[in-house]
């Protein structure tokens, strides 16, 4: 490919950035969940940073995207403020939601983070909205649709792939295919190896990539994307790729093989593969990545350590942002 050569020196560490803080983020709840502060279910992202990176490397805080149960990556890549995203998912008066959306309702309105989504499968129609409005407004605005493969198998996502293709509306659906629906295997859940392939039967282009290659990601989702804003319509983009973690935190994984998890960070580590692929053409030097690494895990301890001390939502926000008041 040759979109690495096309990429500038402050794109790539900007790319770089993105997955080092969605990382390192992820690294540091894992470690933080066990300590029994954290209320609610997590999922962590780890391992899937080159989809959100490289996709999001394309919007602006205008464009609009949704996420799933699986939503911390999204909402780093979208530009959602990392401090007040930990203070959220502590419960904190200082999260981005009050404290009361926790880590699977993280929502940022000003950057285009339309929320993380405990419904599998609620994305799809909710960026349909989105594509709607911007195509009426002719704002130029694009969105787009994170999903799962479990949440392909969803009427919702069908059904969103037919309206976006009547009306051509400007969203990209992006699937990432991590092998798993919660604890089923793909092949056990679908009868396509490629969920990518779904798209022929809407007269869309279907595109599946390399996930955990965070250059195929962005090519793919760039193309992608100025279709969508061009007035050409929607792509489904299927990123396979794989998460270092369990489904949630406690998952006790008996449906994957021991040394799975293992073997995608030896070998499949986006991350790594990304600091190979820069340094080996003369693009980045390692020392440069290695500051972002420092600068990016002084700001996870001063993240964690600002959410411990921050207060609690007080009663009297019990009954807000329940309702829609005119």
């Amino acid at each position: 490919m040759t979109v690495t050569a096309e990429l500038s020196q402050e794109s790539l560490l900007r790319g770089y950035r993105t997955m080092r803080t969605i990382r390192d983020f992820e690294e540091r709840l894992h470690i933080e969940i066990a300590n029994a502060q954290i209320p609610g279910f997590v999922h962590l992202y780890a391992g899937e940073e080159a989809v959100a990176a490289g996709v999001c490397s394309h919007l602006s805080d205008e464009d609009w995207v949704s996420s799933t149960h699986r939503g911390h990556g999204h909402a780093i890549a979208k530009g959602c403020d990392v401090k007040g995203m930990m203070a959220e998912i502590y419960g904190r008066a200082t999260g981005l939601c009050k404290g009361k959306g926790g880590s699977m309702h993280i929502a940022d309105f000003r950057r285009g983070m339309l929320g993380a989504n405990g419904i599998v499968g609620g994305g799809p129609p909710l960026i349909c909205g989105v594509g709607l409005s911007a195509k009426v407004r002719r704002s130029g605005q694009v969105g787009v649709a994170f999903l799962g493969d479990g949440a392909s198998n969803q009427g919702t996502f069908l059904e969103s792939l037919n309206l976006s293709a009547i009306w051509k509306l400007p969203v990209v659906f992006v699937v990432e295919n991590n092998g798993y629906g919660e604890a089923t295997g793909q092949s056990y859940h679908q009868a396509v190896e490629d969920i990518a392939k779904r798209a022929d039967g809407f007269g869309l282009p279907g595109v599946t990539v390399d996930g955990n290659d965070y250059f195929a990601v962005a090519e793919a989702a760039g193309i992608a994307i100025g279709r969508a804003r061009a007035g050409h319509g929607p792509t489904l983009l299927e990123c396979k790729t794989t998460r270092f973690f369990g489904h949630f935190e406690g998952d006790t994984q008996t449906y994957r093989d021991p040394n799975e998890a293992a073997e995608a960070r030896a070998s499949r580590d986006c991350l790594v593969a990304f600091r190979a692929r820069v340094t080996d053409a003369g693009l980045l030097a390692g020392a440069a990545l290695d500051a972002i690494d420092v600068e990016i895990a002084q700001l996870i301890d001063e993240s964690v350590a600002e959410a411990l001390a921050a207060p609690w939502p007080d009663v009297s926000e019990l009954s807000t942002d329940v309702y829609i008041k005119y």
